[in-house]
């Protein structure tokens, strides 16, 4: 075995052994991923800038959007990471491996948290929106986002409390990465992350889907805001164009979370190897770059605060007052 072989070339009874892969193969995927950090962390500061800068957007839905896009902003930075891991060696040691994996795990809780808060506040703004301003205020928005990254931080500490006594116990060899969790964790995690959230996710939005498409009728027999018949229920069009906007938000992160989670039920598999686990990964992380797309696309306070901040006029005194509604 060559030196070039090893991770670490002078432990040469104790190194793991470096993944094969071309030069220009390493090349291609570590501009890729370097460029789609780099526009992930970009993308989601300018939503972090816009929504904490401009006092109209501090609402209570975009108090929620905020922190998917601190969540977004810190995957971005991760990416960075899987550049590092491409030939499947870690170098900087074993407690950094562990602060990596907790951040990562942290992070990915948080944002199937702050799904389910989206799609919370759809459901009440859409199947209750008289009582909408008095059970959803920025205060309780603050709260339940300030509880989300508690409790995941709390959730994830424990889950990886084994790991803590003597980081890195788990590796076969010097350069490896790995945190191992017991059966009953797994199962939990599983659970508490992926089963149950998503299904409050599905019926929550269902529930907003069946509203929002029997307001939709009646607006179209009406030509002015009327109560339902049977609900008397009174929808702004705004609130269904947000639910709906949200609700590709809610599709998106699905579709890149499932892989994700899929690879690691069947992590046993034989045709599964790390490789694998990098591109399963890197497409859940992705998600975060089409996050701030979307509200490019959809919302136009988004797209004016961009002009605002790209052109440095945040700068000027009393910016924070400016009309972006």
């Amino acid at each position: 075995m060559g030196d070039d072989e090893l991770c670490f070339p002078q432990l040469l009874n104790s190194s793991c052994r470096k993944l094969k892969r071309s030069q220009s193969e390493t090349m291609v995927v570590s501009f890729v991923l370097c460029f789609i950090s780099l526009i992930t962390a970009c993308l989601n500061l300018l939503v972090i800038i816009s929504i904490s800068h401009f006092k109209q957007l501090h609402s209570s839905t975009n108090l929620v959007l905020l922190s998917l896009a601190v969540s977004d902003f810190f995957v971005g930075l991760l990416m960075l990471f899987q550049i590092m891991l491409l030939d499947g060696c870690w170098y900087l040691g074993n407690l950094m491996c562990l602060l990596y994996y907790v951040l990562d795990t942290v992070i990915t809780s948080a944002s199937i948290g702050n799904m389910v808060l989206i799609s919370v506040d759809r459901y009440v703004a859409i199947c209750d929106p008289l009582h909408y301003p008095i059970k959803v205020t920025p205060k309780r928005a603050r709260i339940c986002v300030s509880l989300c990254w508690i409790c995941s931080l709390c959730y994830n500490i424990i889950l990886l409390r084994d790991n803590f006594q003597q980081p890195g116990k788990f590796n076969s060899c010097s350069g490896e990465c790995v945190v191992i969790v017991g059966v009953i964790e797994q199962i939990t995690d599983l659970c508490l992350t992926f089963i149950f959230p998503i299904a409050i996710i599905l019926v929550l939005y269902l529930k907003v889907f069946v509203a929002a498409v029997s307001q939709i009728r009646v607006m179209r027999v009406h030509t002015v805001a009327v109560t339902h018949q049977h609900s008397g229920k009174i929808i702004k069009k705004s609130e269904i164009k947000a639910a709906r906007t949200l609700g590709v938000v809610v599709v998106v992160f699905l579709m890149s979370l499932c892989p994700y989670f899929c690879f690691t039920l069947a992590v046993q598999e034989p045709l599964l190897n790390y490789s694998s686990l990098i591109f399963f990964t890197c497409i859940f992380y992705f998600n975060s770059c089409l996050n701030p797309v979307i509200y490019a696309f959809v919302y136009a306070w988004f797209r004016k605060s961009i002009k605002i901040i790209i052109s440095l006029q945040i700068l000027k005194s009393g910016s924070c007052d400016t009309n972006i509604l």
